[in-house]
This record gives C-alpha cells, structure tokens and sequence, in this order.
C-alpha cells in the first residue's frame, strides 16, 4: 500500500463527502481522520489550528510540508490543480468550473443546510421558515436542471461542479425536497452515483457516527 498524501479529516455530512469523493476519483492515497462532530471534535485546539471555522472538512498535504486546506471548495480546487484533474485549465472552461462550483457554495449549500435543520430536527416547526428554504432549495436545483437539459454533466465534462452539487443532491429528501419534476436533474444524480470512486467516498468515514443535529438544533435555542 502507498503512503499517504493527504490526511483528511472528514464526517459523514455533503462537505464531508465533496472531498472522500475527490480523492477517490483522483485515486490518490489518503489517510482518513474521523471528526465526531456531536463530541465536539472539531472545536477541539488542535483541529481548530488546522481550520480556524471549526468545520469540517479539511485537508493536510503531507507532501508539502503538511500544507492544511479548509473549506470544501477550496478543497476541490487546490485537489484538482494539484493532481490536474477535473478542473480544466483553458480559461473560459475553468470560469465556467467554478462558476457552478461557487453556485453550489453560495446557494445550494445554504439553503438546503437550512432546510435539513428547520425541516427535520429543529424542535419547533416553524412553517413559513421550513417552506422559504423547501422553496429556495427547490428553485436551486430547477437551475441546475435547466443547465443539465441535453447534457451529462453541468460543464459538459465532469468536474469539481459535478461533486459538489451531487453531494447536497443527493440527500434532497432528508430536506423534504422532492426532485421528480426535475428529470435531467434525476438523471444527473443517478449517473454521478453510479461512479464506483462516488460509492467510494460516500462511505467515508465508516466508523463516525453521523452529527448529532438534534443537539445542535437544541444548542442554538440557548444561544
């Protein structure tokens, strides 16, 4: 077995899986760190030296002077322009990359985080909140389904946009979101989760329990 090149440190969550999922598909040797996010984990001292917003994930490059990356899309990119893959290098092309790379960091990711939260496990159903993200969410990804109309992928190559979209697509119905009225998003998602290095990264970590969001949910009343 190879030795490692990266160390990441990761839970079972859609960032947590945009970069198992990358190095997966990159088939790069990587040493896998469990966070346990309901134990706190990731506030600890020593994780917070390596990410400063006590979030998951993050990686050390340990062939460049154990160099840490935080924040999953920072992740994605400095993964694929390491090892030159799934990020084109053509102008135009890569623009285009991390256009739907930043649509997902900056609208997808949010929103249907806020939804998981209101939807499932905040104590208090608050309807109007639970349907502003349900909605919001579900117009994110009309978006994504008009990209994906006569196309595999969302930049016609799959790419760094492709893994972090599907990973929050993936579990639309723990958001209470449904996609069937989507087609070429369903499409989408089907074909991504049939990668065998998607199997893969999804099981990572397998020996973490998923967070404790009810906790959280409870945590932030108190605040």
């Amino acid at each position: 077995m190879s030795a490692p090149q990266i160390a990441l440190y990761t839970s079972p969550t859609p960032n947590g899986h945009k970069a198992s999922i990358m190095l997966e598909e990159l088939n790069v040797p990587y040493q896998v760190i469990p966070v346990n996010l309901g134990r706190g984990d990731q506030k600890k001292p020593e994780y917070v030296a390596l990410n400063p917003n006590g979030r998951i994930p993050t990686i050390v490059d340990l062939t460049a002077d154990n160099f840490p990356v935080f924040e999953s899309g920072a992740i994605l990119i400095y993964l694929a322009e390491k090892y030159g893959q799934l990020l084109p290098t053509e102008t135009k092309a890569r623009s285009r990359v991390i256009q739907w790379l930043m649509f997902q960091m900056g609208g997808v990711g949010p929103m249907q985080g806020q939804a998981n939260v209101f939807f499932r496990y905040f104590p208090e159903k608050i309807q109007p909140v639970i349907d502003r993200y349900q909605h919001e969410t579900h117009r994110l990804y009309t978006v994504l389904d008009t990209q994906l109309k006569d196309r595999e992928y969302l930049c016609d190559e799959y790419s760094i946009a492709d893994i972090a979209n599907f990973t929050w697509v993936n579990i639309h119905a723990w958001a209470g979101v449904a996609i069937d009225d989507l087609p070429n998003l369903s499409a989408w998602r089907d074909r991504i989760r049939e990668r065998p290095a998607v199997q893969r990264g999804l099981a990572v970590p397998g020996d973490v329990p998923a967070p404790d969001v009810v906790k959280m949910a409870q945590t932030m009343l108190q605040r």
